[in-house]
């Protein structure tokens, strides 16, 4: 596979431990890495859907396709030391809100315990150095409020799937501070491992096939032929580009790995989200969706009395990212959208170029950040 930047990436020959490979953003990411010249090996249940991006997009082809569950210490340990990454990305979760009140326990099983584990296998991997821990928007105790989430406003969940993610950040806490302390990072006797927790959450991008999302619920609808049956059309959410978010773990990561202790001023809770104004209402997404979509698509309220509780209202403030880390969002929504309505069009007439295509669009972004800075 051609590389997408010049030989002097920080990423070249990295070599990274990426949990959730098979899942849609670990998908792009392992792509993304690969491209960069990083070694990668992946571990993960298999995907969760068929289609799936991890088939679709042939990713197996240029990662280490490990197949675990996070909850298994033992698989995991031997997994992470026998690769001995600097490097570790950790994405593998339940993700689903409507899921976790199905499966409760499952879901705290893998968000909570899942990370507890990969933090445990990190201290008996002296080659690791940095680690992001990916939870999501999610994760704060949301109020309904007006203005955007901070990253030291409270954490919390109303269902399963927040509280669990809270809980993560929680962990991720509790291990930094107990094992990797922020004021001994590379300082004369004291440790090597910097980790820090991303929360970002409403990502759409081709390949996403999740039940219970719009972009995909969308896709299958249109494909069908059918009206698009949606709830809280009113709600608004953080949308945006999944290489948006995923360009900001990149950056994280690179900035954990400053050789020297200033590397702790970057290890804490990053918030990567849109622009203000592209935080939307759903109704307003599948409005877009059904424009650019064409062919005769719709779409219509579902008025279920019997839906689960979801948040109306969620923003977050980027301040952090954007300052610590001089990340940006790059991709307005409409641009997003247009992106992925290409991706599922190229992926209904020629299913077989989809790693092609997708690095295509990594390249394209890629261009952005290197274009806009």
């Amino acid at each position: 596979m051609e590389d997408l930047v010049a030989p002097d990436t920080p990423w070249r020959n990295r070599r990274v431990f990426l949990t959730g490979h098979t899942g849609f953003k670990g998908g792009w990411l392992a792509l993304w890495l690969s491209s960069l010249g990083a070694s990668v090996r992946g571990y993960a249940l298999d995907p969760a859907t068929s289609p799936s991006l991890f088939n679709d997009a042939n990713i197996g082809s240029v990662v280490e396709d490990i197949r675990g569950d996070i909850r298994d210490a033992a698989s995991l340990d031997r997994a992470i030391q026998e690769f001995a990454p600097e490097v570790v990305f950790h994405m593998a979760a339940q993700p689903l809100v409507r899921l976790s009140y199905q499966d409760p326990i499952g879901t705290y099983e893998t968000n909570v315990i899942g990370t507890a584990r990969l933090l445990d296998a990190v201290r008996r991997t002296p080659s690791v150095r940095a680690v992001v821990s990916v939870t999501t928007d999610k994760c704060y105790e949301n109020k309904e409020w007006s203005w955007p989430y901070r990253e030291i406003d409270p954490l919390g969940g109303y269902d399963p799937y927040s509280a669990s993610k809270a809980c993560a950040e929680i962990v991720s806490a509790s291990y930094r501070q107990s094992f990797f302390p922020v004021e001994q990072l590379r300082q004369p006797g004291g440790h090597q491992v910097a980790i820090a927790t991303a929360r970002a959450g409403n990502v759409i991008g081709g390949g996403d096939w999740s039940t219970d999302r719009l972009i995909p619920d969308l896709v299958r609808g249109f494909l069908s032929g059918a009206p698009v049956r949606i709830r809280r059309p009113h709600a608004i959410r953080p949308w945006q580009h999944v290489l948006e978010p995923l360009c900001g773990y990149l950056t994280l990561a690179e900035k954990l790995l400053t050789p020297g202790p200033e590397a702790a001023h970057f290890a804490t809770a990053f918030n990567f989200g849109p622009n203000t104004d592209d935080a939307r209402p759903v109704s307003w997404i599948a409005d877009r969706m059904t424009g650019f979509w064409g062919d005769g698509s719709s779409w219509v309220l579902d008025e279920d009395p019997n839906s689960p509780h979801e948040a109306n209202y969620l923003k977050l403030d980027i301040s952090r990212a954007c300052h610590d880390l001089q990340w940006k969002p790059r991709l307005r929504l409409e641009t997003a959208l247009d992106w992925l309505v290409s991706w599922y069009r190229n992926w209904q007439s020629a299913p077989d170029s989809m790693q092609a295509f997708t690095l295509s669009q990594i390249a394209q972004y890629d261009s952005l950040i290197r274009i806009k800075g």
